[in-house]
């Protein structure tokens, strides 16, 4: 059944593609294994100098990839030029370090040499979502590429174009065919290539049920996985905080990506001494950013991506305002055509809202007032979630409680939670475990042989 590319701004089909047959999968799992055979011979130089190539690539038709995003899943242009440039810098990244975070590592022992040395595992599958189109894959492939590894890419059905754009980037840089392939699959599809014999590692970006699957199928095969999954993560503001900017990164952390990130400030806790203050500029900020065209250079909030997307979000609110949430913002008039939703602030949702314990995937916050920083990080850490997590505050003794307490995969001072090749990325609890990114995601899918010579 052939599956179609939905503009979520107009509802408009942009593409129709076919779905690979089982036989096209068979062809491209040979081509991995017989090319990875190939790749894993291959030296770190000639690995960077194409990884290099791709980031030219990426560079190069930055404004193309950006478009295509924008078209298929609604992301602001300005934000998806960013996304493709981001691609780049991690591929350049691993080019650059790649083979430095391999090196052998010398051990002390009574033999009269010993070290590990890391080698490639083989295939890798990533199971990727829409959101970043571009960067969940680089994040992943670059390093794995790196390491010797070949990929295969099964992407979410409603971001073909982008997979096989992403494919096309490699295939220009001048990588050997089968290094990197996109498998046009529906999720039906991926246990059976997880259990495929030529398959040897898997990696998910996506919902918790997702992750589950995924993790279930490689682990009855015995195979690695790393997963990173949903998160509701905590903004935490402090009395020291430089409140200014406080709320501007607020903001941000909220509406970038139209609210669709694992890693956006979902939940923010502030403390009562600055809640008033902080509250009032909150408010202002969100309501001053308003849906417009995801193709036009100005626009900051674009539609989410889905119709289901959309609906989730509005029962999640209309359910927390139920509960006895207080929505602060008044919805304004959105286009009928289109999977739009407007910025949202929920107040003081108890603990029975979706808004409490859910992940809201889109521009909607949930404020509440705290009393200390030992309250907030508690209702921080009352969740399954333990993605990301942010504080601002000027006072060491917070950072370093907040560092220390909270329950997340990465604790950022005075910014937002971002993805950066140069740190290690992932969660814990219900957001997954494994981490991408520098030397602990090139390192995620290698041998690590232990070498002993008497």
């Amino acid at each position: 059944m052939s599956v179609q590319s939905i503009n979520p701004a107009n509802e408009e089909i942009i593409e129709t593609f076919e779905p690979h047959s089982d036989v096209d999968i068979d062809h491209a799992l040979a081509a991995a294994e017989e090319r990875f055979n190939a790749w894993r011979l291959t030296s770190f130089d000639e690995r960077a100098d194409l990884l290099n190539a791709a980031a030219d690539v990426l560079e190069n038709k930055a404004d193309m990839f950006a478009r295509h995003m924008s078209l298929e899943m609604g992301k602001p242009i300005s934000q998806a030029e960013g996304e493709a440039k981001k691609c780049a810098w991690v591929c350049r990244h691993y080019a650059e370090h790649g083979e430095s975070y391999l090196k052998d590592e010398t051990i002390r022992t009574d033999a009269k040499a010993a070290y590990v040395r890391n080698l490639p595992l083989g295939p890798v599958l990533a199971v990727m979502p829409w959101n970043f189109p571009f960067w969940q894959v680089f994040r992943f492939a670059a390093p794995a590429l790196m390491a010797g590894n070949v990929g295969l890419l099964k992407h979410a059905s409603n971001v073909w174009r982008c997979a096989l754009d992403i494919e096309e980037v490699f295939r220009e840089a001048g990588f050997p065919e089968g290094c990197f392939q996109t498998l046009l699959i529906g999720s039906d599809k991926v246990a059976g290539v997880i259990s495929d014999r030529r398959v040897r590692a898997t990696t998910l970006t996506g919902s918790g049920p997702a992750g589950s699957a995924v993790a279930s199928k490689s682990s009855e095969h015995i195979k690695p996985s790393v997963l990173e999954l949903g998160g509701t993560d905590a903004f935490i503001v402090m009395p020291s905080a430089d409140l200014e900017a406080a709320v501007a990164t607020a903001i941000d952390g909220r509406t970038q990506n139209t609210g669709q990130s694992c890693i956006a400030a979902k939940r923010f806790f502030v403390h009562e001494d600055i809640y008033e203050d902080f509250r009032t500029r909150f408010i202002d900020g969100m309501k001053a950013i308003t849906p417009g065209d995801p193709l036009s250079e100005e626009t900051k909030l674009g539609p989410l991506a889905m119709k289901s997307i959309r609906d989730d979000l509005s029962q999640q609110v209309e359910k927390s305002i139920s509960a006895g949430a207080k929505p602060l913002l008044e919805t304004p008039a959105l286009p009928e055509k289109g999977w739009w939703a407007a910025p949202q602030i929920l107040e003081d949702a108890p603990e029975a809202a979706p808004a409490f314990h859910e992940e809201m995937f889109g521009p909607v916050a949930a404020l509440w007032k705290v009393p200390t920083l030992t309250h907030a990080i508690e209702r921080a850490n009352a969740s399954d979630f333990g993605l990301g997590s942010a504080v601002f505050t000027q006072d060491e003794a917070d950072m370093e409680q907040a560092i220390r307490d909270l329950e997340a995969g990465s604790t950022f001072i005075n910014s937002k939670v971002a993805s950066d090749p140069r740190l290690p990325f992932g969660g814990i609890k219900q957001s997954g475990y494994g981490r991408e990114l520098a030397g602990d995601g090139i390192r995620a899918f290698v041998n690590r042989k232990t070498v002993s010579i008497a």
